[in-house]
This record gives structure tokens, sequence and C-alpha cells, in this order.
């Protein structure tokens, strides 16, 4: 890792790093509002570089990482730090709103030690990633036979479900299903799931 603390500067990293991934394209602006020890000590621990280095595509052991806000500039890569209160959460926790050339999404996640990071919320959908596995995100309205549809598409490929959560805003409204795999998932599996309904979207997560 490139330090100086492994919670406030690796963890905030691939934070970041989860952040791009999540959004599924490259990062060209950034909202980011740092909570609780995150807010009162980032200066010290440079937890702002470290989370733009991730949004940059940067694993927390790169070099480049202390020249984070340099590399932004140069990238065309606009962003804004504030500090916020998220209520009663993990005291290293982020909230990142990310743009990119297509799509936006707004991302939750802390920093819980050791470079260990929990992502907890995704667009208001609780949700609960630690980047050890492959992870399906499945958007789409909400109706019977779709999760068993997606669970199907996944054993015919012989994927395995380590873990599995699905999250609604109320029924028949848009739902979020995130499917965490033992095996990576491949672009014909996205392919399938996205033709189970108009509308629906589909996005895989690498471990990060």
């Amino acid at each position: 890792m490139v330090g100086p603390s492994s919670s406030h500067t690796a963890g905030a990293v691939r934070l970041g790093f989860a952040a791009r991934k999540i959004l599924g394209e490259e990062v060209r602006s950034a909202e980011i509002g740092l909570h609780g020890s995150f807010a009162a000590t980032y200066w010290g621990h440079r937890t702002d570089v470290a989370i733009l280095a991730g949004l940059l595509g940067m694993a927390m052991d790169d070099s480049r990482i202390p020249a984070a806000k340099e590399l932004a500039a140069q990238a065309g890569l606009r962003y804004a730090f504030q500090v916020v209160d998220l209520g009663d959460v993990h005291p290293n926790s982020v909230l990142m709103r990310v743009q990119g050339d297509s799509r936006a999404v707004e991302v939750k996640g802390a920093s819980i030690g050791g470079g260990r990071i929990s992502i907890y919320e995704i667009d208001r959908f609780p949700v609960s990633i630690d980047g050890t596995y492959s992870v399906l995100l499945a958007r789409y309205t909400d109706q019977p036979g779709i999760v068993a549809d997606i669970t199907r598409i996944l054993a015919s490929f012989g994927i395995n479900i380590a873990f599995m959560d699905v999250s609604r805003k109320m029924r028949g409204s848009e739902a979020l299903l995130v499917a965490e795999t033992d095996d990576p998932i491949a672009n014909d599996v996205l392919d399938l799931v996205e033709s189970l309904q108009k509308g629906i979207t589909a996005r895989v997560l690498p471990s990060f």
C-alpha cells in the first residue's frame, strides 16, 4: 500500500476505485462528501488524494497516488470535496456522486481497517459489497420471475452464487439485485440478463 494510513489512505483508494467500477466507465466529475473521521483527518492522511487516485483507476499500491490531484487535472476530472454528516454509519465513510459520459451513480462506503472496505449503498439501495467476489449488479422493474430467471442464467454457465441480496423501493418499482459469485461472470451472461426485460441493466464488478 501507499500510506500513510491503511484505513484513511489505502482504504480510501479502494473506495474510489470501487465507485469507478460501479459506474462502469471513466469518471468525468465527482462530488465527494467526507464523514466523521475521514472529514476530521483527511488533510494529514491525504484521504482526498487517495479517493481521487481510486477514481482515476489506481490500486492502493500505485506509486502515482501522491500525484493524484495533478493527474486528475491532466485527465480533466472535475471534483469537489465537502464535509457531510451521513448519520449513524462507520466514521470512515464517504459519499461519492460520480458522473461518466453516459451515466451517473451515487455510492456510499466505508474503510473498515487494514485496507478493507465496505460498499453499503448504491443509488440509495442498501448493499453489502467488500470487493472479495465478482459481483453481478442488475437493475430492473420489480416483477415476478426476474430473480429466478437471473439465477437460472448464472447456473446455466456454472456460476455459483456465494451471496445474493435484492432491494426495491416498493412493490412494482425499480429493484436492484446483487449477486456475489465464486466464478467470473462473462459478457454473455450480461447479454442474457439484459434480454429478460426492457430497460433492465446489468454490470459486472470484478473483485477490487
